[in-house]
């Protein structure tokens, strides 16, 4: 038998052995076709030793010589290398009979959709709506349960509004959190700017990760409360250098117009109805007799068939075989539908990821440069005067004396403008060019300890800077600038400048935090992180306005424009700047790779908030139960995947919908006008409303889903969802009594919402085989929300839900009992045909009068959503189409308030007659004389919103080995082909429900081409 001694011997002389022979082994895993795949679990066979591979595919690990590497990932086969004396070592990975598990981006990390325990939901660029796309928001429409997306109408850069089961708040901000890769974007736009996504090159996206509930977005706190849209962008190749050239046309068309009369119908309606007024048709013969009548269609003088196009190019490549890098550049170029509204855009990306330090440091750089410029037309002046114009009225006006530009317009005997003006003109008579040039970047650096690799730590720095101009031009002779001299007592023009503003955006992010990760082979657990650390954003917003008025008149007929500007005046010069800083802490536990874990915390604080209330506290937590690895489902073939999750969690919202220089809770002072003055020449210093209590909107959320797949290759998989939300101390504009503030209404913390619904998803894949691919996609989404508490509160006026009739007057409030944001409106009473008896309501309360209190609510918003589509594929042809729509709600046919009654033609304090909807083929109702009085809140007015459009139309040919290595794809597009309603007016999508001088949605052909090589 050995001594002790002898053993003591023996290991000391084999340690050092041990010891030299362990190596570090690094290498990038990838599929067959070569690109990475994250979070491939690495493991020294037999043992707890492991890791994973990052983003790239990357990965890095300290194991000895002979040790058997185990390389695992869902929907790919597990693979088994001996390590030798080298010490790179690349794998390629078979792909399972299963479907490739998607690898999602979450705050601050990514994860897989099997091991995600919140609601979420990823859209793929194979995803993405096709055609003809001019913002990003556009890619993404219809094609994610329970996400909203209605844009403000068919401009090239009209206002997205989107909203994530309903959104959270009442008059506080509803729009989700938008992170571009890794860079929270501003709520505020530039000036100029309607559509913040119309600022990214959607070529540029790769993805879409759509975080839902509180235990998914919680980590993002205060500025979550409504969702979370991560958007990420393309990235460099570490292969062989790749190029993309993509180019396409559009030619657009008027999808709808509004059903008005033409001339003759117009004459016939004037004579049986008005005929007392038949002498103001067409304009006087200057040659005696008759007058002249035209046929005028106002809203074709105005409309045009558009031409846009994009061009973009990126090139991907392996710089020094060590720093993965794209980059693109991009154009295009949309003429809106309405003449010169024109829209231009240059974007420029540049994305580098090197890894540094034997691959333990990993660096993303991302810059986006964009500079895009539009000329704005004054819509309401535009499509109103189209709506309203005598079609009877000629465009043009060529006589000698015509002092319009040769355009027709009517003037008093005075020589002012009498009544409408022509909407033509107005366009083509006025300029305003709004340019923006913005930057959008981060470096992120991402360091794994060498003596701990299990052990990351992240910082973040990004930046956010537009710099916005604006000028506002009229021609010599335009209508605008018509007007009576005060010195002179003349008619003269006063054209030029009108207006300036100059604004520049200054956002910084500053994300710091820990991250450790460790894999285990044994054991219950089987894998876990934990991270933590610090977030800082500051949003700087500053500007000056320049506005010019008629002073004096000194050299002749074109006069001159004296610029006003006070310095001191806050209405010229303004500024605001909000900061935001946050702990936050996360962990992600894996038990026997059956059930998850998560639990995350973030504390925000923010500026807006006075400093006792100026912190909020945020937790969350969910669980997750792969149901499908349980034994008792082990024999079940055709359960592929089965997994159940629970999140509870709270979120905060302090994004107070207010003006820029907005500061609530600070009693604050701001310069009176001269009109306000102690003493002469002094100007006196007004005291701005202020409320010092104000303090964090909270809502709290629960969500259940379960994630399903059936059968080989998933033939059928989706989800299931439903959530329950409550929001408490409510960030609302109320009333103020009166002598109690500085004001009459004001901001402050009121009442609570409540709102519950589902999501379903479902995908199958009918036919898979070696040449052909068909699958169809649907997804539904029900959500109700309810008003339930608004403390002493009545109910608060929505003022976005202003009504074209009158000053002051709104549609919609937000009541307790009723869903948020319902018209309020009285119930209308009709004859035994069905017609509506003008001026004649029910009398609920039964008091023999009509008042306020026989008002009643209706809901605006739709509860139901849908999208559904298909994708076919025969060896290179393809051919798809998406579709989206509403079950419910109801949209306010304003259109038949302005132009639908029968006095509407009859000329006010003019010599004009308007045109109306017209009558003869059921656009209006005979029944309806005047909309005086009560009449615009008649519930006569309220229709049905439910709609099904058809997004897209798309067919395609893939050309493989056009030249080496290259393939290109030909293809044609029909956006918005057709719409399917019973809403008899212009479109029935629209957010706030009121349907007036919508601008139409375009109908586009497009046809492209991408080239790959």
């Amino acid at each position: 038998m050995k001594s002790p001694k002898k053993y003591l011997f023996l290991v000391l002389l084999t340690l050092p052995i041990a010891v030299f022979s362990q190596l570090k082994v690094s290498g990038t895993v990838t599929d067959n076709l070569g690109e990475p795949l994250p979070g491939v679990n690495v493991v020294v066979k037999g043992t707890a030793t492991g890791t994973t591979s990052d983003f790239d595919g990357l990965y890095e690990i300290t194991t000895n010589e002979g040790d058997i590497l185990q390389f695992s990932y869902l929907g790919f086969k597990t693979k088994e290398v001996t390590v030798s004396s080298a010490t790179q070592l690349d794998v390629v990975l078979e792909e399972d009979s299963q479907l490739l598990e998607e690898v999602v981006v979450i705050g601050y990390g990514t994860t897989t959709v099997k091991d995600a325990t919140g609601s979420l939901t990823a859209v793929s660029v194979e995803d993405f709506n096709k055609g003809a796309i001019v913002s990003t928001d556009q890619l993404l429409t219809g094609k994610a349960a329970g996400v909203r997306i209605t844009s403000a109408g068919g401009a090239p850069d009209s206002a997205p509004n989107i909203r994530i089961r309903g959104g959270s708040s009442l008059t506080a901000q509803n729009n989700p959190l938008i992170v571009i890769d890794g860079v929270p974007i501003d709520n505020t736009n530039p000036a100029g700017v309607n559509n913040p996504f119309s600022l990214i090159n959607p070529n540029d996206v790769e993805s879409f990760s759509i975080l839902k509930d509180a235990s998914a977005t919680a980590i993002y706190g205060s500025r979550a409360s409504n969702g979370v849209i991560i958007i990420t962008t393309k990235k460099g190749t570490s292969g062989a250098p790749k190029f993309n050239f993509s180019t396409n046309t559009s030619i657009s068309n008027v999808g709808q117009k509004i059903d008005l009369m033409d001339g003759p119908t117009f004459v016939r309606f004037i004579n049986e109805f008005h005929p007392n007024e038949t002498d103001l048709l067409g304009i006087e013969n200057p040659n005696g007799g008759n007058r002249l009548l035209s046929d005028t269609d106002w809203q074709d003088a105005i409309y045009r068939t558009a031409v846009s196009y994009d061009v973009n190019f990126s090139a991907r490549a392996n710089l020094f075989d060590k720093v993965p890098a794209r980059l693109s550049l991009g154009y295009n170029e949309t003429e809106g539908l309405v003449k010169t509204n024109d829209y231009e855009r240059f974007t420029g990306s540049i994305k580098l990821t090197p890894m540094l330090f034997d691959d333990h440091l990993k660096i993303d750089v991302n810059a986006k440069g964009i500079r895009s410029e539009k000329n704005a037309i004054d819509e309401g002046g535009a499509l109103g005067g189209a709506v309203s114009m005598d079609p009877t009225k000629p465009i043009f006006d060529n006589s000698s004396d015509n002092r319009f530009g040769g355009f027709y317009q009517l003037t008093n005997p005075n020589g002012s403008l009498d009544g409408q003006s022509n909407p033509l003109a107005l366009l083509l008579q006025r300029k305003r060019p709004e340019k923006v040039e913005k930057i959008l970047g981060n470096i992120e650096f991402d360091y794994k300890m060498h003596f701990l690799p299990e052990l990351r730590a992240v910082l973040n720095l990004g930046l956010e800077a537009s710099s916005a101009d604006i000028e506002e031009v009229f021609s010599d002779n335009s209508l605008a600038t018509y007007r009576l001299s005060s010195e002179t007592d003349e008619f003269i023009f006063n054209p030029g400048v009108n207006y300036r503003e100059n604004q520049s955006i200054l956002n910084q992010t500053l994300d710091a935090y820990l991250v450790y990760a460790k894999s285990f082979d044994k054991g219950i657990v089987s894998r876990f992180d934990v991270q933590g650390g610090y977030a800082y954003q500051n949003f700087r917003n500053e500007g000056d306005k320049e506005e010019y008025t008629y002073e004096s008149v000194e050299d002749g007929p074109t006069g001159n424009r004296k610029l006003v500007f006070d310095p001191l005046n806050p209405n010229n010069y303004y500024f605001s700047e909000l900061n935001l800083q946050s702990f936050f802490g996360r962990t992600n536990i894996n038990f026997a790779e059956k059930y998850q874990l998560t639990l995350s915390f973030r504390a925000d604080g923010s500026s807006l908030f006075n400093p006792d209330d100026r912190w909020g506290y945020f937790p969350a937590a969910a669980v997750a139960w792969q149901i499908q690895d349980e034994p008792f489902l082990k024999d079940v073939s055709f359960v592929n995947k089965l997994k159940l999750r629970l999140g509870w969690g709270q979120t905060g919202q302090q994004d107070i919908t207010g003006a820029v220089g907005f500061y609530p809770s600070t009693p604050l002072y701001e310069p009176g006008s001269v009109t306000s003055q102690y003493l002469p020449g002094t100007n006196l210093y007004s005291a701005k409303a202020f409320n010092e209590n104000l303090t964090w909107e909270k809502t709290v959320t629960y969500n259940a889903g379960l994630d399903f797949g059936f059968f080989e290759k998933h033939f059928i998989n989706g989800s299931f969802d439903v959530f329950y939300r409550e929001t408490s101390d409510l960030l609302a504009q109320v009333p103020v009594a009166p002598g109690q503030a500085l004001t009459d209404s004001f901001v402050d913390n009121v009442g609570e919402t409540e709102s519950k619904g589902f999501e379903l998803s479902l995908n199958a894949g009918l036919v898979q085989t070696e040449h052909s691919n068909f699958e169809i996609y649907t997804n539904l989404a029900y959500s109700e929300a309810e008003v339930t508490s608004l403390e002493d509160v009545t109910r608060i006026t929505a003022t976005e839900s202003t009504l074209p009739n009158g000053t002051g007057r709104f549609l919609a409030r937000h009541t307790v009992g009723f869903q948020p944001y319902s018209a309020w409106v009285f119930r209308q009473l009709y004859d035994d045909l069905g017609n509506p008896v003008h001026g004649a309501f029910a009398d609920f309360d039964g008091d023999g009068e009509i008042t306020s209190d026989d008002r009643y609510f209706r809901a605006l918003r739709p509860n139901w959503t849908f999208g559904f589509g298909f994708n076919f594929n025969y060896k290179n042809l393809d051919f798809s189409s998406s579709f989206r729509g509403q079950l419910g709600g109801e949209v306010y046919n304003a259109r038949k308030l302005t132009s639908g009654w029968i006095d509407r033609p009859l000329p006010v304090n003019a010599n004009n007659l308007s045109n109306v909807l017209d009558f003869y083929n059921g656009s209006a109702d005979f029944n309806l004389v005047d909309v005086i009085g009560d009449i615009p809140f008649s519930d006569y007015f309220l229709e049905d919103a439910s709609f099904i459009r058809c997004e897209n139309i798309v067919l395609g040919y893939k050309i493989q080995d056009v030249f080496k290595n290259a393939s290109l794809r030909l293809y044609g597009v029909i956006n918005n082909p057709f719409l399917i309603t019973k809403y008899d007016g212009q479109d029935p999508e629209n957010f706030n429900a009121i349907d007036n001088n919508f601008y139409p949605r375009p109908r586009s052909l497009t046809f492209g081409l991408n080239l790959d090589f």
